[in-house]
């Protein structure tokens, strides 16, 4: 039997958590955990491990920036592909996203197709060689 992807969802609004759970346990693809922020999102990970995070940037107390921060200061999560979703496409954020060792960076609106792809690619980056 094989593995399903485990994935966090980390948003302020429940509306965005729902929209993209409903993309990725189409077809029982994923099984998804959410939080609606990032000290929620850390309480989560010390609990359960996961293959991926999918964290908005914009929330109140802890953005999505400073979470990615956290994960990639861990030695256990260090590595977690991290996916960070904005609806700002500012050169600014993105480059410090990508400073910060993000894994990749999607823009809203998506599409459950371009959400997937993402997804294919960072955790392809993962993978044993």
């Amino acid at each position: 039997m094989e593995k399903r992807l485990k994935v966090l969802v980390v948003d302020d609004s429940k509306v965005m958590r729902g929209i993209i759970r409903k993309m990725l346990c189409a077809d029982g693809g994923a099984e998804v955990l959410e939080a609606a922020g990032g000290r929620q999102a850390l309480d989560v990970l010390a609990k359960s491990p996961v293959d991926c995070i999918i964290s908005d940037w914009n929330m109140p107390g802890m953005k999505g920036i400073d979470l990615l921060r956290q994960v990639r200061g861990d030695g256990v999560l260090a590595e977690t592909p991290f996916v960070m979703v904005t609806a700002e496409s500012l050169d600014a954020n993105m480059a410090e996203a990508n400073e910060a060792r993000v894994s990749s960076y999607l823009t809203k609106p998506f599409t459950a197709e371009e959400l997937w792809r993402t997804l294919r690619c960072v955790l392809s980056d993962t993978a044993p060689k």
